[in-house]
């Protein structure tokens, strides 16, 4: 009968705040009415599926173009802290051979903070989805975003729904998903651009250097890409205390 055709799905907790939207918690029969890949079965429910971490049937992965069928009984588990993007797994068979990341408009002041910590990270505030979706896969870049619909896209591998509106606590959920963890490479890359700076001599910027700074610094590094200037001031002090003060270790 058709009112007994259906799959069964049980759903992690954490997954809840995708899908409370459509009122589904733990528990969710999926009427089958076409052939349809697990992948868009779940992010029906409002889970994109970057933050799937498993599928289990009877306690063997699935991958996300599984096509369900009747009967079925399925488990639908959320992403387990800390994700190693460098390992293939059932459902990623693509690995990442290092960390590098895109954000969106929502990420902004996050994707700052993670070029202070040293992580390629591109945005810019006029990145369209599509933009954003076609790098990553040719790049292999991480998706950072608050945006659900981005995460949805199929050539998004990995990417992360980052829950929670201020910067420093963003960077800290993005550093924990991801495993991020120290020594870091602490200003190593232009804030403002996402290059990699370069030493200069203060000789050869002297004539941009404010009065007060001419006299009080000599060590200074300068971007290769938009030419900023930047040299260990108060306000570098200010980011690593900060950065202390959210739990993200800093060696000193």
């Amino acid at each position: 009968m058709e009112k007994d055709n259906f799959v069964k799905f049980e759903i992690d907790e954490n997954l809840h705040k995708f899908t409370k939207k459509k009122n589904i918690f733990s528990e969710k029969k999926f009427f089958l009415k076409r052939r349809s890949s697990i992948k868009d079965i779940v992010e029906s429910f409002g889970i994109p599926h970057t933050e799937i971490g498993c599928l289990l049937k009877n306690n063997k992965e699935l991958n996300f173009e599984y096509i369900p069928v009747k009967g079925d009984f399925i488990k639908v588990r959320g992403v387990t802290p800390p994700l190693n993007v460098k390992l293939k797994t059932k459902l990623r068979p693509v690995n990442f051979d290092q960390l590098k990341f895109i954000a969106d408009v929502n990420i902004g002041k996050a994707a700052v903070l993670l070029r202070a910590l040293g992580f390629d990270t591109l945005w810019e505030d006029r990145l369209d989805d599509g933009y954003i979706a076609r790098l990553a896969e040719s790049e292999k870049r991480i998706v950072l975003t608050r945006d659900i619909d981005l995460l949805k896209r199929k050539s998004i591998v990995y990417g992360m729904f980052v829950d929670s509106m201020e910067p420093f606590e963003q960077t800290k959920l993005i550093v924990e998903r991801f495993g991020l963890n120290p020594p870091y490479d602490l200003f190593s890359r232009c804030t403002r651009c996402n290059s990699i700076l370069q030493s200069v001599s203060k000789e050869d910027i002297i004539d941009r250097l404010l009065p007060k700074t001419k006299i009080y610094y000599n060590s200074f590094f300068i971007c290769p890409g938009c030419e900023k200037i930047y040299w260990a001031g108060s306000h570098r002090e200010k980011i690593i205390n900060d950065f202390k003060n959210i739990g993200i270790k800093i060696q000193d």
